[in-house]
């Protein structure tokens, strides 16, 4: 299981890397596999405002659909567009193409209510 060390993960199955005052959005390794070949996303639109917990979007599997929850509280300041055509990049790249919105942090704070990769790593044990 891929768990990089840079980022923040939710006991949802979201990541986070923040980049100065906004951040990535994604779903995990974990998430991905379990879910199995994706085939669509909903994305929220650019300037809607998410609180911590907050569904934002879906991602769609062959056999399931999913719910996205907000790791922090935010606005969508960016959508990555690449999904619309491409959502087989969350399987494929999870971490890198496969990152889904990206927001302007609302309250650095609520990072510190996130797992770091260890104490995610524990929750899938």
């Amino acid at each position: 299981m891929n768990i990089p060390k840079n980022l923040k993960y939710s006991p949802d199955h979201e990541w986070i890397k923040v980049d100065g005052d906004s951040a990535y959005i994604g779903i995990t390794d974990f998430a991905q596999s379990e879910l199995g070949d994706i085939v669509f996303v909903e994305f929220p639109e650019v300037g809607d405002k998410f609180s911590a917990g907050d569904v934002f979007g879906t991602v769609e599997a062959v056999k399931t659909v999913a719910d996205l929850f907000a790791p922090i509280s935010g606005e969508v300041i960016e959508i990555n567009d690449t999904l619309e055509n491409s959502p087989e990049a969350i399987n494929t790249d999870v971490y890198n193409e496969g990152w889904i919105i990206k927001i302007k942090v609302a309250n650095a704070e609520e990072l510190g209510n996130l797992l770091d990769p260890q104490d995610y790593k524990g929750l899938l044990t």
